[in-house]
């Protein structure tokens, strides 16, 4: 009887020491993962920065260009729209409230023609098209003017 519980106490022995062992190799992979997942993170947070850091250079040349007069201001105002409606964290822009004035130019002409469309258009429709473009620059251009010294007076000093 001795012998059979001496050697259950061995075989519980072993089991616990095997347990002990699996739950060791667990928290290690636990700890891994967890170092994977922070790093995974940083890297994300490295990437959307970058990306962002990319953009606002792009949205900077353009504001630029807009300011020296060199692209019409409903081209402008397309970009611009297009470039801060995909930053991402904590350089989101709402564009309708920080900058009405572009957007509402925007507004104006996103649903217009372009390009190969634009050149399918009749004449007379062109110039329709044109009017009202033209039309909406003129009575924005100097609040737009504004907006883009707000956008170039939070450029980063290198």
């Amino acid at each position: 009887m001795t012998l059979w519980l001496g050697l259950a106490g061995l075989i519980v022995a072993v089991l616990a020491s095997y347990a002990g062992y699996l739950l060791y190799k667990l928290y290690q992979q636990t700890q891994r993962h967890k170092a994977f997942l922070a790093r995974a993170q940083r890297q994300q947070e490295e990437g959307i920065k970058q990306r962002n850091a990319n953009i606002m250079e792009s949205v900077l040349i353009i504001a630029q260009a807009g300011k020296q007069d060199e692209c019409d201001m409903s081209e402008i105002a397309i970009r611009l729209y297009k470039l801060m409606e995909v930053l991402q964290g904590d350089h989101q822009v709402d564009f309708a409230s920080q900058y009405p004035a572009m957007h509402e130019l925007y507004q104006v002409v996103k649903d217009m023609p372009r390009g190969e469309q634009r050149k399918t258009l009749a004449k007379q429709e062109r110039m329709q098209l044109d009017l009202v473009r033209m039309k909406a620059e003129a009575r924005l251009l100097d609040t737009i003017k504004s907006e883009l010294d707000l956008i170039l007076a939070a450029k980063p000093a290198a």
